[in-house]
């Protein structure tokens, strides 16, 4: 009788750790208290999205004299909605290339790659000076500015980010959020750079310092991918194997049948 109560508390403490474990793997940013407010406040600089070539941006020029500024703002034809409904001219978007330039009105080819929002302001508001005799004021804003999550997720897709500005946590929550089977302290960012080079960013979303991190917050079409731990690995495999060795089964039990009843012609 104690050998087998001495034996039941093992497998009791055994499973105990194991959730525990478990549960541990599960947390994101583990061990974070109120003590690190202070110091993120001061470390983390506020995040300003760069523009990269195959951009596409809409760029508003305005003034007190509208028809000063017209040449600068081009539109395109609206769509026709019905028989005899149409929509109102849209802003022509602009497609930064390869160069990481974009051919503009009159300044022709202007290199904005690598510059924020404000910066590519600013600098168009610099060369049309020439051209103006107030300074306009120039707005710059991503069209497609989109990120994609695949893998252990809820929802896995692409979304379109209005603000241009999202953090891999945020990216996660869009995505109706890891599933239990996601590994929390391996996840992948595919980014890739102005020059068109491929990069493959190992995030540790258990790490308490992940919000200090330069990938904290994703880039304009990075790719978030959230790998299966062994356990989902490990099912999909017995589920496999299981699905096999029953068609086989079944194959098997068919072969018989039929020549039972051809034996018993």
């Amino acid at each position: 009788m104690k050998k087998w109560l001495y034996l039941f508390s093992v497998t009791i403490l055994m499973l105990w750790l194991a959730g525990c474990t478990a549960s541990k793997n599960v947390a994101y940013i583990q061990g974070a208290g109120e003590e690190d407010v202070d110091e993120y406040v001061q470390s983390t600089p506020l995040y300003d999205a760069r523009i990269l070539p195959k951009d596409l941006l809409t760029i508003t020029i305005s003034a007190t004299d509208p028809e000063a500024v017209k040449p600068f703002n081009l539109t395109v034809p609206g769509m026709r909605t019905g028989l005899t409904t149409t929509s109102q001219p849209q802003l022509q978007p602009y497609l930064v290339d390869n160069s990481g330039q974009i051919n503009f009105p009159e300044l022709g080819m202007i290199t904005l790659s690598g510059l924020t929002k404000r910066e590519a302001e600013l600098k168009i508001t610099d060369l049309l000076g020439k051209y103006l005799k107030e300074p306009p004021v120039v707005t710059v804003s991503f069209v497609n500015y989109k990120i994609s999550v695949l893998g252990e997720v809820a929802r896995p897709n692409t979304f379109t980010i209005s603000n241009e500005k999202v953090n891999i946590l945020e990216a996660l929550a869009m995505a109706g959020d890891m599933t239990i089977w996601g590994r929390r302290d391996n996840v992948k960012i595919i980014r890739e750079d102005a020059q068109g080079n491929q990069r493959v960013i190992l995030m540790d979303l258990n790490d308490r310092n992940i919000i200090y991190s330069p990938y904290y917050y994703l880039q304009q079409n990075d790719v978030v991918y959230v790998e299966p731990n062994k356990t989902k690995a490990r099912n999909s495999e017995i589920g496999s194997a299981t699905g096999i060795w029953l068609s086989a089964t079944s194959v098997m039990i068919s072969v018989a049948t039929l020549l039972v009843n051809v034996l018993r012609k």
